[in-house]
């Protein structure tokens, strides 16, 4: 293996003067070092001040956030072809229902590193800039949190956006206000409202058998006693009709449950949030803070729930299960670059995240979901919040010298 990779590296050194400056291929010189800061660690080093020394970069952090989320993709692999054997009865066994998510995820792995890479690696040829690994962990989100049915023309458009929009024009990785794969959601929300509105399952075949009447890769109807509608649907209206539809809380925390590829699977989530805690690369408080807010507005609803309200009758702690909390909270809330930087900031952040989760979901029935939305305004006021935070420690800093 050693040899392999020095033989690699040999390779890599003799072809670099071709693509460094006077070389044939110069123009080329972002996108080769690119691939060979992926395959190696760059050999460049501080020339001016001294900067945070650790042996972990920009690379191997992005790199642990695609790990982290290889819990939830697996599962949902896995749930996709369950939900669709489940729609219509087909009795597939293990690897068929595996085998069929694979089919369906896989386009939308391919249409969201292909197009995303491609506009990166063309804006950092444009500019002359390195290519920055941010993609890799937005390339990786993106076929997590939009439909499995989506057309891939749809998130192609959606892709772009988001990069182009999200990303570039604030100058790429590390400049970005809002996280760029829940900006392609929202763009895939807002364009085209029929495909993300959250009201039915997002199951593989399900909407052309819906719009057409006639059943999908099978002569099978819908089996009997299957809903096309999301559980938030059904805890918009109480637990009674979550009871109803036959949808268990541990339902929702396994996962075995309709809705994005990686969302429904709160073990998994969980299993991700672990390993970005332990390795430093998300930050904790800002979880806490967003399941404290989600259940400050859950039990306060819950308190104030009558019988003539009984969408305010669901208990709290389910918020946590439903839709795409969960994920939203461990992979998109804790965005280092645009969630609040400081300590206390952090806790302020996730608060009003899962505050206003929960109160989107209580009080908008057009929008039973809340996750993305609210992030993504507290996404825009995570520099104000840190702003406040920072003037409130250095007013109390002053009181204590004048005092002194």
């Amino acid at each position: 293996m050693i040899k392999g990779m020095n033989s690699l590296n040999k390779i890599i050194e003799k072809m670099k003067p071709t693509f460094s400056e006077g070389g044939k291929l110069s123009f080329l010189h972002s996108t080769f070092e690119a691939f060979e800061s992926f395959l190696f660690v760059p050999g460049t080093v501080t020339r001016k001040g001294t900067h945070v020394k650790d042996a972990v970069d920009l690379k191997r952090v992005m790199i642990m956030v695609v790990i982290a989320l290889v819990p939830c993709l697996l599962f949902g692999i896995w749930n996709t072809g369950y939900q669709h054997n489940l729609a219509f009865g087909l009795g597939w066994g293990f690897w068929q229902m595996v085998w069929y998510g694979i089919v369906k995820i896989v386009p939308l792995y391919l249409v969201s590193y292909i197009v995303g890479l491609g506009i990166e690696f063309a804006s950092a040829q444009m500019r002359g800039h390195q290519v920055n690994e941010g993609y890799l962990v937005s390339g990786m989100l993106i076929p997590l949190i939009v439909p499995i049915d989506v057309p891939l023309w749809m998130l192609a458009i959606a892709v772009a956006f988001a990069v182009i929009i999200g990303k570039e024009v604030f100058g790429g990785t590390g400049m970005n206000i809002w996280n760029p794969a829940l900006l392609c959601r929202a763009f895939l929300f807002f364009s085209y409202p029929s495909k993300m509105s959250g009201d039915t399952v997002w199951t593989g075949g399900l909407t052309r058998f819906l719009n057409e009447g006639t059943a999908y890769a099978s002569g099978n109807g819908l089996v009997d006693g299957f809903s096309g509608a999301t559980p938030l649907v059904h805890a918009g209206e109480g637990i009674q009709s979550l009871n109803a539809a036959n949808i268990s809380f541990m339902d929702l925390f396994v996962g075995n449950v309709g809705g994005a590829v990686g969302e429904t699977s709160v073990i998994a989530i969980l299993i991700g949030a672990v390993i970005l805690i332990w390795t430093g690369v998300a930050s904790w408080k800002i979880m806490v803070s967003s399941v404290v807010g989600a259940l400050a507005v859950g039990f306060l609803a819950n308190a104030l729930a009558t019988d003539a309200t009984p969408y305010l009758q669901l208990p709290a702690y389910y918020h946590l299960v439903l839709g795409g909390f969960a994920f939203g909270t461990v992979f998109m809330a804790t965005d280092p670059v645009t969630s609040a930087q400081t300590e206390t900031g952090k806790f302020i952040y996730g608060f009003f995240i899962g505050a206003l989760t929960v109160t989107v979901r209580l009080f908008n029935p057009g929008y039973m979901e809340g996750m993305m939305l609210a992030i993504l305004l507290m996404n825009t006021f995570a520099p104000l919040i840190d702003h406040y935070v920072v003037e409130a420690s250095i007013n109390r800093r002053m009181k204590r010298v004048k005092t002194a």
